[in-house]
């Protein structure tokens, strides 16, 4: 009988044990289905494992499953992120069309609502890092890349074949060329740029009109030949198109090097202040400019410069059907309303010019529309706010001084532009400013100087752009910046624009509107000091800028020690490496500022390997 107890006991705690197993199991099979993707999983703090390695170009392999290290100061290190699954590779989490359809955001689609920015909740966000896509390679070097990029890096052909006849790309091999040609200049953007100069009399047919031209605005711009044919001439486009049906045709851009940024004429304000463009360009960009009482016209008009040009290559412009006439009629009452002239005519293309003074705005009837703007509107804001049907007026000083008052470029880069006492900013700021970051600049180049050779980076980004003084001390340089100007901060994105430079507002709490690895070099001064102070996660913006950084990228932090040092423990977990620092010795404002500069490694997953092999 003793024999017999002593037998039940063990077999009832088996049964027990197996019970509790089996509730854990389903308890946690719960818990995972309704806090995961089946890609992967969202929110910076709850890592889990994933199955796949990943490749270094060094040939090691490792797991790439999240683990923890001890650490001395706060008990746990981050020793690898999660990879997510390949096929988000291209992910932009706040222009990702599958979270709108997840969240089932109710958007208006005649509007382009479902274009513009949706940002997940931190919550939701993907805490992985972004795989290169099967047989990626890095980039070509510029100016080579204008005109070729290797196909396996943007592996979609369908604009080759959907614009054949228009010269936009054509696929050779394991490249895509690039002819130059576009939906309204299919024998080469050269050619096109010249006409336009020709049609407005400028001097040797040069469109940058002896520096008077400098900034361009191209929107609808395909895959940015009119820019990229732009940039030998002195002048530098912001580059526009949406995530549409064209969806890689900014990855294209910026793959050739090209500036550009996703973006859409739809119900909020473009982020770019007033007064930032000579000139706006639209071929066939299938904008329907007088929807909403002509807002989007009057969009344009507020970033356009006294006396900016907006150059029009569309059917509506020469055609003589019924629909073509109502339309250019139509358009053509709407531009006299705002005071636009037409400055030239030819074949295709119309160009319009816009009044220098209000003189024409003060001697319109009573009651015109569009109507101009309220006195307490300011045109330079422009994070998340939305579009007017109204026309902006010049400043008392513009109407004065007839024009915009800046130089022509090169001369424009460095003298003080009229705009600094909007912000309370003198003269001698500005030239200390410049003198400044010139020396800094030449610092980190000298500890970038045994890493790079002179065509190694090519589109850069400064995260908080100030005045753009890092951007303008690399004028020697064949590169171009993208100058990120804070939402919360001083408006100086005004003062970018009126020294040539281009750039757009930005919050560094959300994701930035730009494909995966699009840029060679991001700098990043004091910005992380600034996500701690808004209550933002650093690891986030971390993985933020692993996305958009290219493989054997760059980025230069300049902040606090203790902030330098926090970044540096999460070097391995990004499959970054340190390349050098150095103490921020050239001012006394950064006494306690070290400066670290770290470089991506390359890599991907085992399963792109296989893909590519």
């Amino acid at each position: 009988m003793t024999r017999g107890r002593a037998d039940a006991n063990p077999k009832k705690r088996l049964i027990t044990w197996i019970v509790v197993l089996v509730v854990c199991c389903g308890c946690f099979y719960a818990y995972t289905r309704n806090n995961s993707s089946s890609a992967l999983e969202y929110g910076s703090k709850s890592l889990r494992k994933f199955g796949s390695s990943y490749w270094h170009g060094d040939d090691d392999t490792v797991d790439t499953s999240a683990k923890l290290d001890e650490d001395g100061d706060d008990g746990v290190m981050l020793r690898s992120f999660p990879v997510c699954d390949d096929r988000h590779s291209e992910l932009i989490p706040c222009l990702d069309r599958n979270f709108i359809y997840q969240t089932r955001l109710k958007l208006d689609l005649s509007v382009m609502e479902h274009y513009e920015r949706h940002c997940p909740q931190p919550e939701r966000r993907y805490n992985c890092l972004i795989p290169p896509p099967p047989g990626y390679k890095i980039p070509i070097k510029w100016p080579k890349s204008r005109d070729e990029v290797w196909k396996a890096n943007i592996p979609h052909t369908h604009l080759a074949t959907e614009k054949s006849d228009q010269n936009w790309m054509v696929v050779k091999g394991d490249k895509i060329s690039f002819p130059g040609g576009g939906t309204h200049f299919h024998y080469g953007a050269d050619k096109y740029i010249a006409s336009m100069a020709n049609m407005l009399n400028f001097p040797d047919n040069i469109l940058n009109n002896e520096g008077n031209i400098r900034t361009v605005f191209d929107v609808g711009c395909g895959v940015a030949s009119f820019g990229g044919y732009l940039l030998s001439s002195g002048i530098i486009a912001m580059s526009l198109a949406p995530n549409d049906v064209h969806q890689n045709q900014i990855q294209f851009a910026l793959e050739r090097g090209i500036p550009a940024y996703l973006g859409v004429l739809g119900t909020k304000r473009l982020p770019y202040p007033s007064r930032s463009f000579e000139l706006a360009h639209c071929s066939r960009c299938r904008i329907d400019w007088l929807q909403r009482n002509g807002i989007l016209l009057l969009e344009l008009d507020r970033v356009l410069r006294p006396g900016g040009y907006f150059a029009y290559s569309s059917p509506e412009a020469y055609a003589q059907d019924e629909e073509d006439l109502r339309i250019w009629r139509a358009m053509s009452a709407l531009v006299e309303r705002m005071c636009w002239k037409i400055a030239a005519k030819r074949n295709q293309t119309v160009i319009w010019v816009k009044p220098l003074t209000n003189d024409c705005f003060m001697q319109r009837e009573p009651g015109t529309h569009p109507p101009m703007c309220k006195s307490d509107d300011d045109p330079d804001a422009v994070w998340g706010v939305p579009m007017e049907a109204c026309i902006t007026p010049y400043s008392s000083k513009i109407q004065k001084a007839r024009g915009s008052g800046l130089a022509p470029w090169p001369a424009r880069l460095t003298t003080p532009p009229p705009r600094l006492a909007d912000l309370g900013y003198s003269d001698e700021m500005f030239v200390k400013d410049t003198d400044l970051w010139q020396r800094r600049v030449e610092n980190y180049w000298n500890l970038l100087g045994p890493h790079i050779e002179s065509d190694t980076v090519r589109n850069l980004m400064d995260v908080k752009a100030n005045m753009g003084s890092f951007a303008a001390a690399l004028n020697d340089k064949d590169v171009w910046v993208m100058n990120v100007v804070p939402e919360d901060g001083p408006n100086t994105l005004k003062i970018i624009y009126d020294r040539g430079l281009i750039g757009t507002v930005h919050n560094w709490c959300e994701s930035f509107s730009t494909y995966p690895r699009t840029y060679d070099l991001l700098h990043a001064w004091t910005v992380f000091s600034d996500i701690e102070k808004k209550d933002c996660s650093i690891v986030d913006l971390l993985i933020e800028m692993d996305r958009i950084l290219r493989p054997k990228g760059f980025i230069i932090v300049n902040d606090k020690r203790p902030t330098v040092e926090l970044i540096k423990k999460y070097l391995g977990a990004l499959h970054w490496e340190s390349v050098a620092t150095a103490d921020s010795q050239l001012d006394s404002e950064q006494d306690e500022d070290v400066v670290l500069i770290i470089q991506k490694k390359m890599w991907l997953t085992s399963e792109s390997l296989k893909d590519s092999e």
